[in-house]
C-alpha cells in the first residue's frame, strides 16, 4: 500500500535529540529551540518567531494576541480545519464564514467586505495546498476597516506571494510542523509576528503568563505572574529534530517539487479532456508543494475514485468537511452569503500520496493508476 503521507525524516534527527538530551535542557527554549526561531526569522525576514507546540496553539496565542472578546467578530473560510475556527472560539468570538474560490480553494478576497459588521474584529485567512490567498487585497480591506489579519500558514513554509513569505504579511502568521506537513517535529508550530510591540506580550502568553524571559535576559531581578498565559512552548527534544529539517529545508522542497510537477504533467492530458481539474497557481505566487489534489466530477465519483485507488495500493483520502455545516459550525458561527462553491468544490476534491523520498516507483504507480481509472 502507498501511504498518502510519510513524516519527513532526513537523518540527523537522533543525533541531534541525543544532543538535546545531553545537554540536560530538554524542556524548551534551548539551544535548538533557538536554532530553530532563528532560521525562520532570518530565512523568511519575520520581525519575530517563536516556535509552539503546535500549528493550532499558534492560532490560539494569534487569537489572544488579536485581543479578541465575547462578542467580536472574525471572518474566515469555512474550507479548513478546526483549528482555524476554534482558535477565535477560545476567546468567545463569532465565526463569521464566507464562500471560496474554486481555482485556489482558499477565501474569495471578492466576498470579505460584505461580511464585515460593526462587531468584525479580524480576518484569519488560510493559505490552502501552500498556495497564497490574494493578500494585497486582502491586507487593503482590513487597513480601511481597521481589522487584524492572521495567516493560518500550517501548509504555507516556503512558500511566497509577490515575493513576500507567507506567514510574513498578516499581523500573525501561524505554521505548523506537524508530521503530516512538509517539515515536522511531530507535533508542532510557530507564531511569526510582524509588530515589535507584540513581542512581550506574546513571550507572557507563551511562558504561562509570567516575565520568565525577561528575567533570563536581565531586565528583571525575579520573574513572577503578571498576564494570562498559557504553556505553548515545546520540548526542547522536538525542536532538535526539526532542526535537522530545517538545516535540508530547500532539499525537501525541491523533492517535494519534484513529485508535484510529475503529477501535473502526467495529469495534463486529462484535463485537456475535461476529466479532471487540477490545481491552479496563479501569477506571482511561488508554492512549496504541499499536497496535491485532483477534482473529479462530483461526490459520487470521487467516492467511486477512492475507492478504485484503495483497490490498486494507493491511498487518496479527500478533505475537510466545511466547518459551517458541522455542529460546532453552526453552533459558533453563521454563513454570510451564498455557499455557492465550498461545499461543492469540497466534495469533489481528492489529494493524492506526496511526500519527502517518495520513490519513482511508487510515484509511477500513482500515475499509472490514476489514468487507469479514467481509462476504464
Amino acid at each position: 500500500m502507498i501511504d498518502f503521507n510519510k513524516a519527513p525524516y532526513v537523518g540527523t534527527e537522533i543525533e541531534y535529540m541525543r544532543q538535546a538530551a545531553e545537554s540536560h535542557k530538554i524542556c524548551g527554549d534551548g539551544r535548538f529551540t533557538k536554532q530553530c526561531s532563528r532560521w525562520i526569522e532570518e530565512r523568511f525576514l519575520a520581525q519575530k518567531a517563536f516556535l509552539t507546540t503546535s500549528g493550532t496553539t499558534a492560532l490560539d496565542m494569534a487569537a489572544l494576541l488579536c485581543g479578541l472578546e465575547e462578542g467580536d467578530e472574525v471572518i474566515l473560510p469555512s474550507f479548513t480545519f478546526s483549528s482555524t475556527a476554534t482558535s477565535a472560539v477560545l476567546c468567545k468570538a463569532r465565526l463569521v464564514f464566507v464562500d471560496i474560490r474554486p481555482d485556489t480553494m482558499n477565501i474569495d478576497e471578492n466576498r470579505i467586505e460584505e461580511a464585515i459588521t460593526d462587531r468584525t474584529k479580524a480576518i484569519f485567512v488560510v493559505h490552502y495546498a501552500g498556495v497564497s490567498c490574494e493578500m494585497d487585497t486582502i491586507m487593503d480591506i482590513a487597513k480601511r476597516h481597521g481589522l487584524l489579519v492572521v495567516e493560518d500558514a500550517a501548509q504555507g513554509i516556503m512558500s511566497t506571494y509577490k515575493g513576500r513569505p507567507l506567514g510574513t504579511i498578516g499581523d500573525f502568521g501561524c505554521y505548523s510542523f506537524h508530521e503530516t506537513k512538509n517539515f515536522s517535529m511531530g507535533e508542532g508550530g510557530a507564531i511569526l509576528l510582524k509588530h515589535e510591540k507584540d513581542n512581550e506580550r506574546a513571550e507572557i502568553l507563551r511562558e504561562k503568563g509570567t516575565n520568565r524571559s525577561r528575567f533570563f535576559r536581565g531586565q528583571v531581578d525575579k520573574y513572577t505572574w503578571v498576564d494570562f498565559g498559557d504553556s505553548y512552548l515545546p520540548s526542547e527534544l522536538n525542536a532538535a529534530y526539526l532542526w535537522a529539517q530545517l538545516e535540508k529545508a530547500d532539499e525537501i522542497t525541491a523533492d517535494r517539487l519534484h513529485t508535484w510537477n510529475s503529477y501535473h504533467d502526467a495529469f495534463r492530458e486529462l484535463k485537456e479532456q475535461g476529466l479532471v481539474e487540477l490545481p491552479f497557481i496563479p501569477e506571482d505566487i511561488v508554492h512549496n508543494a504541499h499536497m496535491y489534489y485532483l477534482k473529479l466530477r462530483d461526490l459520487e465519483q470521487r467516492t467511486d475514485f477512492i475507492t478504485y485507488m484503495k483497490e490498486q495500493g494507493v491511498m487518496t483520502p479527500f478533505h475537510y468537511i466545511p466547518l459551517h455545516s458541522a455542529p460546532a459550525g453552526l453552533r459558533f458561527g453563521r454563513f454570510h452569503g451564498e455557499d455557492r462553491w465550498t461545499t461543492k468544490e469540497s466534495e469533489r476534491l481528492v489529494r493524492l500520496p506526496l511526500y519527502y523520498g517518495m520513490s519513482e516507483q511508487d510515484r509511477e504507480h500513482v500515475i499509472e493508476s490514476v489514468i487507469s481509472y479514467f481509462r476504464k
